[in-house]
C-alpha cells in the first residue's frame, strides 16, 4: 500500500485498489489500512471494483487521451470520483473537490485541474452518457469472458445473476445452537440491530445494519459466526450423525468445520487444509467457538492422501473444492477482475485431482458432498457428471429442498436467490 495516506480515505482506497489490480490480492485480506479511514476507504474500493467496467468506460469517454501507465493513480482517482457521483450519492462538490485535491497530495499538481475537469464534465453529460452505456455490455460491469460464460450457462437467468453480483451482500450470521437463541437475538436487538431469520437455513439470521462481526455482542463468546445461508446448508445436505468418521477436506477458513461440531457432539472429524497458515485461522475460529478439542487439524494436500491418511475409511467426506468463486462476487467484487479463463481451467483440473484422490478414502455406502461457491456449470454439474460416468461405484443422489434448483447432478443456488450466495452441492454415494 502506498504510504502517506494518513486519514485520507481516498488515498487509502487507492492503495487498496493497487493491491487488487496490480498485485492480485483479495480486498478482504488487506490489513494495513489506517484506522480512521478504514470504513470509508473500503467502501470506496469495493464500490470501484463492483462497477469497475462501467467506470472505466466512462473515464475513457471523458478523457481526451489515455493517461500514462505511471499515472494509474490519477486514473483510479477518477474512478473513485465517478463512483461517488454515479452510484454513491456523494454531494458533487465533495466528490470533485476531494478527488482533485488527492492529486495534489500525490505530488501531481498538474492533475488537479484534469480530475476537476473530467468529473465536472461527467456531471454535465451524465444523461447522455447514461443513455449511451445503456446499450453497451459495459453497463453490467463484468469482464467479457465471464459475461459470455454466464449467458451460455444461464441463458434465462444471467441478467439476474449480474444484477445480484452488483449488489452489496447482506450480513448473515450462523447462530450456535448450543447457546440460547432467544438470548442471542435479544442482545443483538438491544444494540439496535434488526434481526431476521432465513426461510430455509435454520441457523441463519440477517443483521441490519451490517457491522464488523467482532463489534457485535456475543461474538467473543462464540454465540455466532459470519456465514452465508448457502454455505450453512452444507451440514444438512451432508447428513452427518454422531459416531461417524468425517473428513472436511478443504477446511479453511473453518466455517463448515465449526458448524459440523456445533451440530454434533461425537463426530470423529478431521479438518484438512494444504495451507498451514490458513489452518491456524481455522483453529482460531474453533477456539472461539469452544470446539477446537473435538477435531484433528492436519496441514496437508488432500490430493496426496499417502502423506496424511491413516488407512481408515471415512463415512462422509466434505469436499468444498477450490473454485473460481463466481458465486460470491457480491461479497468479493474483485473476483471479476482477478479471474481469467486460464484460472477456470486450473480450477477444473484441481477439482478432478481432488475427486480422484479422495474417492478411495470413502467407505462403502458412504457419501461425498462436492461443493463449490461457483455458478459455472463446468465446475459444478458437468464436473460431477464426468466423475460418476467414469466410476462404476459412484452414483449421484438427488438433493431435495425448497431452495435452489435441481440439476442433473446436484443442486444449484444462483446469487441473490432467497438472499443467498451462489453455491452448488452434489451428493455422490459409494455404491460398492
Amino acid at each position: 500500500m502506498n504510504g502517506g495516506a494518513g486519514g485520507n480515505a481516498r488515498l487509502v482506497a487507492l492503495g487498496l485498489l493497487a493491491d487488487v489490480l496490480d498485485r492480485g490480492r483479495n480486498l478482504g485480506d488487506a490489513k494495513d489500512v489506517d484506522g480512521a479511514a478504514r470504513a470509508h476507504a473500503r467502501h470506496l474500493a469495493y464500490g470501484v471494483l463492483r462497477w469497475y467496467g462501467a467506470l472505466d468506460w466512462f473515464a475513457g469517454r471523458l478523457l481526451q487521451k489515455p493517461l500514462r501507465s505511471r499515472d494509474l493513480d490519477i486514473h483510479r482517482l477518477l474512478l473513485i470520483g465517478l463512483f461517488q457521483l454515479w452510484r454513491d450519492g456523494t454531494p458533487p462538490h465533495a466528490a470533485i473537490h476531494e478527488c482533485a485535491e488527492c492529486a495534489r497530495l500525490r505530488n501531481k499538481a498538474w492533475a488537479v485541474g484534469l480530475v476537476n475537469a473530467v468529473l465536472r464534465r461527467f456531471q454535465r453529460e451524465q444523461s447522455r452518457l447514461d443513455e449511451e452505456i445503456a446499450t453497451r455490455d459495459e453497463r453490467f460491469a463484468h469482464p467479457p469472458w465471464l459475461l459470455d460464460a454466464l449467458r451460455a450457462d444461464w441463458p434465462q437467468d444471467w441478467p439476474a445473476i449480474v444484477a445480484a453480483n452488483n449488489r452489496q451482500a447482506p450480513l448473515w450470521l450462523r447462530l450456535d445452537r448450543r447457546h440460547d437463541r432467544a438470548e442471542t437475538l435479544r442482545r443483538l436487538r438491544a444494540e439496535g440491530f434488526e434481526v431476521d431469520a432465513h426461510a430455509f437455513a435454520p441457523d441463519a439470521v440477517c443483521v441490519t445494519p451490517a457491522r464488523a462481526a467482532t463489534r457485535l455482542p456475543g461474538f467473543d463468546a462464540g454465540r455466532f459466526s459470519v456465514q452465508d445461508p448457502a454455505a450453512q446448508l452444507a451440514v444438512d445436505v451432508l447428513a452427518v450423525a454422531d459416531g461417524q468418521r468425517v473428513l472436511d477436506a478443504c477446511a479453511a477458513p473453518g466455517g463448515k468445520t465449526g458448524h459440523l461440531l456445533e451440530r454434533c457432539n461425537a463426530l470423529d472429524l478431521t479438518a484438512l487444509d494444504r495451507s498451514a497458515e490458513r489452518l491456524e485461522r481455522v483453529t482460531e475460529n474453533l477456539v472461539r467457538l469452544g470446539v477446537a478439542d473435538r477435531v484433528r487439524t492436519v496441514a496437508a494436500d488432500a490430493a496426496e492422501p499417502a502423506t496424511w491418511w491413516d488407512g481408515q475409511p471415512f463415512d462422509r467426506i466434505l469436499l468444498d473444492a477450490p473454485c473460481t468463486a463466481t458465486g460470491v462476487i457480491r461479497r468479493h467484487p474483485e473476483i471479476k477482475w482477478l479471474r481469467t479463463t486460464a484460472q477456470v481451467d486450473a480450477a477444473l483440473a484441481q477439482q478432478r485431482r481432488l475427486l480422484d484422490a479422495l474417492w478411495p478414502l470413502l467407505a462403502r455406502g458412504g457419501m461425498l458432498l462436492y461443493a463449490t461457491c461457483s455458478v459455472l456449470r463446468a465446475e459444478n454439474e458437468h464436473q460431477v457428471r464426468h466423475f460418476v460416468a467414469t466410476r462404476a461405484d459412484a452414483a449421484s443422489e438427488p438433493i431435495d429442498g425448497p431452495w435452489g434448483r435441481d440439476t442433473a447432478h446436484g443442486r444449484q443456488i444462483l446469487p441473490g436467490e432467497q438472499e443467498m450466495d451462489g453455491f452448488f452441492y452434489a451428493r455422490i454415494r459409494k455404491t460398492s
